[in-house]
């Protein structure tokens, strides 16, 4: 999912500005790198919580309903750095977790929700806010692309 990501984010740097409407929200290259992130944070420190029989704690983030400030800034070569260095990091430490765990513990997880299994499914469907935004031309118009999908 992360390398999907990159790829598609490595089309953004000439992103003209303009957010591009998905579903009944709308996104830009920096709220895509935030919401990925932001899931990949969310339901790592729920699997954390479960496995040390601690109750998980709800998140606060308003997540795509919102487009802050500082999504709409330009996205530059050195966020698409910091988005590569921050999203690769959270990618290992999630292969790394997930192969720390004992056999068996990704399909009977300790906790009420999903198996941690499903939940690494789950998280890899972030991948959907980055198809939001879409590979972007050289030109770096952007806008509803013909024929992209954004199913949730």
């Amino acid at each position: 999912m992360v390398d999907h990501v990159l790829a598609l984010a490595g089309t953004w740097t000439a992103w003209d500005g303009r957010p591009v409407p998905a579903d009944d929200r709308l996104y830009t290259p920096h709220k895509a790198i935030r919401r990925v992130a932001d899931h990949m944070i969310d339901h790592l420190a729920e699997m954390e919580a479960r496995l040390v029989g601690e109750e998980t704690r709800p998140d606060h983030w308003h997540a795509s309903a919102i487009t802050t400030a500082a999504d709409l800034a330009p996205f530059t070569a050195a966020d698409l750095d910091e988005a590569r260095s921050r999203l690769t990091r959270l990618a290992r430490i999630w292969a790394n977790r997930l192969d720390a765990l004992e056999p068996g513990v990704l399909d009977r997880s300790p906790g009420t929700g999903w198996t941690f299994r499903g939940l690494a499914f789950h998280v890899a469907e972030s991948a959907y806010y980055a198809d939001c935004v879409g590979a972007l031309p050289a030109d770096g118009t952007s806008g509803p692309a013909p024929g992209r999908t954004t199913e949730r």
